[in-house]
């Protein structure tokens, strides 16, 4: 979490969000009017979230993350939009799972890259295969997020056979779980070997791009420095 976020936190007179965050912010519900809900209910929050603002009171909408990637900004804008809603709306960012686990792992994300979701409950399954076989192509650096779930264990094993089609079976694969939380764990392992390592809603997995390397249980993607300059 950013400072900014933490600020934003202590000023709410009510807070709002999935229950699994809300979890692992307890010191800041303290005092607050706290409105938790399930997985799934994201509309509901954040429509709840806007009428609530329409009353006069300050509102934190939690996010996991940074709100503005995979989350709940763009779905606050659309309701605000379509309900002629006009409170004041900040977005404040945080530290995206791409931003936290690519530090636990080095520096892989020196170079072009793009994140993919792997969750077919929003987007067509047939266009991630498209996104990702063009990511795997242009030898972009590849996080791929909600790799697998309880119900969904097929997608990251076709996201990996499209990435074979691509990449060497030794390109370096991160895979990071619960990234700086208190279960946090980090495998350093390749593409021909990644679904042996165990993968879940909680990970993020980085596939490194055609000049990514390990050195010291590290990923480095290169940005290009040494065709250019004496190293």
């Amino acid at each position: 979490m950013t400072l900014a976020a933490c600020e934003v936190l202590e000023k709410a007179d009510v807070i709002i969000g999935y229950k699994t965050y809300l979890e692992l912010i307890p010191a800041f519900l303290e005092g607050k009017e706290v409105i938790s809900s399930e997985m799934m209910k994201e509309v509901d929050r954040c429509r709840t979230a806007l009428a609530t603002a329409e009353t006069g009171k300050n509102v934190a909408l939690v996010s996991g993350g940074d709100p503005g990637i995979y989350a709940m900004a763009g779905l606050v804008y659309e309701l605000a939009r379509e309900s002629a809603n006009s409170c004041r709306i900040e977005i404040i960012p945080g530290l995206a799972a791409i931003n936290s686990c690519a530090a636990r792992l080095g520096a892989p994300l020196m170079h072009d890259f793009a994140a993919i979701s792997l969750s077919d409950l929003l987007t067509p399954w047939d266009l991630i295969e498209k996104r990702l076989a063009a990511a795997a192509m242009a030898d972009f650096v590849t996080a791929i997020y909600n790799p697998r779930s309880k119900r969904r264990t097929d997608q990251i094993v076709r996201a990996r056979e499209i990435f074979l089609a691509h990449r060497a079976a030794t390109t370096p694969v991160g895979i990071v779980t619960a990234a700086t939380r208190e279960n946090e764990k980090i495998t350093v392992t390749c593409l021909a070997d990644m679904l042996e390592s165990e993968i879940g809603m909680q990970s993020t997995v980085i596939i490194g791009n055609s000049q990514t390397f390990t050195w010291n249980d590290l990923i480095i993607t290169p940005r290009g420095y040494s065709g250019k300059y004496r190293l």
